[in-house]
């Protein structure tokens, strides 16, 4: 009997339609970025009891500066840096690595700072103050340890409640948003603070302040750069 013979040609093609085709592999899944969004921190009180010797600059050891706005002033901000408490004098470059320094800054706003008002319908005509908005940084801190807060005291003396003040940190920039109270007071000063291990770099230009729908900056100590 003869026997049928395949060229060999052909018989490839049969042998891989017998085994069946191959799946084409998946797609790798793209890599879709993440948004950062702002988070919330833990707002602490202000204890100048825990403070040691501050920074002194060539401006002083506590450097003021006007914030205008408008062509006016419309606040004045007093900031200082402090070494941990028990230090007698605060030298950046006699102090230990991991030193935590305090940044703090007092804003008081102008005196003649009339409040804005604003009518809506749901108040049939009625005048509402805008309270302040926020304080907060225009540049990343470098060496942030995450402790923050503001003086709570003052708050309720300048804001009417003591919680006022919701801090938040966005793309490394710390934000003190007033959320509560009657407005800020004309004449009445709030302390904010934050940590760091990094020492200042001198004045910046590194702060922010909205107030009656004007924004302006403000200029205080802050760590350099790119750290």
């Amino acid at each position: 009997m003869n026997s049928i013979r395949i060229p060999l040609w052909l018989a490839a093609p049969l042998a891989l339609a017998a085994c069946g085709e191959a799946p084409a592999p998946e797609p790798t899944p793209s890599a879709t970025p993440t948004v950062a969004a702002p988070r919330t921190l833990v707002a602490a009180d202000f204890d100048p009891e825990s403070l040691g010797a501050k920074i002194v600059g060539p401006q002083g050891p506590e450097p003021e500066a006007a914030i205008m706005a408008d062509g006016r002033e419309i606040a004045r901000i007093k900031s200082f840096v402090a070494c941990p408490r028990d230090t007698a004098e605060c030298v950046p470059a006699e102090m230990p690595e991991g030193t935590v320094y305090t940044y703090v800054h007092e804003i008081t706003l102008a005196d003649d700072l009339t409040p804005q008002v604003i009518e809506t319908p749901e108040t049939e005509g009625a005048a509402l103050e805008v309270p302040a908005s926020l304080f907060r940084m225009t540049q990343a801190a470098a060496g942030f340890n995450r402790s923050v807060g503001y003086s709570r005291s003052q708050a309720e003396a300048a804001l009417g409640a003591g919680d006022a003040i919701q801090v938040s940190s966005d793309s490394g920039e710390i934000i003190w948003r007033v959320t509560a109270g009657s407005g800020w007071k004309p004449g009445m000063p709030v302390t904010f603070w934050w940590q760091s291990t990094t020492p200042p770099d001198g004045p910046a230009d590194a702060y922010s302040l909205e107030v009656n729908g004007m924004t302006a900056s403000a200029k205080g100590p802050f760590p350099p750069s790119g750290e």
